[in-house]
């Protein structure tokens, strides 16, 4: 029996020592979006080309490349989850050509990361990063400024739809948007985002969830 447990305690330390290390779970679970599948959902990000708003345009690479990055940054790692907000962005920024809101055009109201949030939330998610936490003070009481910060940045441009869903909607809404059902979106955009779940809403995540099949 001695020699047995001997010869097992061995093997196991061999294994352990001359095993391949796994990827990390992180690692494993980022998420990268292609030029494709934004095309798929927002088909005229194609060019900036003309723009209707000079300086707010994105290509659908340029879209692709950001909106990974945030649900990396907030770990949106459902691929439901990702197709509202992926849908609810393009919807907003009319396939990203705008990143502010000029219709009714209220100052600050923004479509920083082109999901249409107030300045309320704009103020929040500006809180929330640290980087931006010495030129915070000088802006945060105008709206309009404030709202400049964050579209001036990329990142932070198309950061802020992966940010609202994480920070803002509740652990029950999250729940049922990652069912994938259409009344569990309907919740996430009436209960949450606080909007109507429209007719042209929902042609939007129906062309998300279906890119990001």
């Amino acid at each position: 029996m001695w020699h047995k447990a001997v010869s097992l305690t061995l093997l196991t330390l061999t294994l352990s020592t001359t095993a391949i290390p796994l990827p990390s779970l992180k690692h494993a679970k980022e998420t990268s979006l292609t030029e494709a599948q934004i095309l798929q959902i927002a088909p005229t990000s194609n060019t900036c080309e003309n723009p209707p708003a000079e300086g707010e345009c994105a290509t659908a690479s340029q879209a692709a490349k950001f909106i990974s990055q945030s649900f990396n940054t907030y770990e949106v790692s459902s691929k439901a989850e990702q197709a509202a907000v992926i849908g609810l962005m393009a919807f907003e920024s009319e396939d990203f050509k705008y990143n502010k809101n000029h219709f009714p055009g209220t100052p600050g109201q923004g479509i920083t990361a082109r999901n249409m949030q107030s300045p309320t939330f704009n103020k929040k998610y500006a809180s929330s990063i640290s980087a931006l936490k010495d030129k915070l003070a000088a802006v945060e009481n105008s709206p309009a400024d404030l709202l400049d910060l964050l579209r001036d940045n990329e990142t932070y441009d198309f950061g802020s739809g992966a940010w609202f869903l994480t920070t803002q909607c509740s652990a029950d809404i999250r729940t049922a948007l990652k069912a994938g059902t259409e009344s569990g979106w309907q919740r996430f955009i009436s209960e949450c985002v606080g909007t109507e779940a429209s007719s042209d809403r929902k042609a939007y995540w129906q062309k998300a969830v279906k890119a990001l099949a």
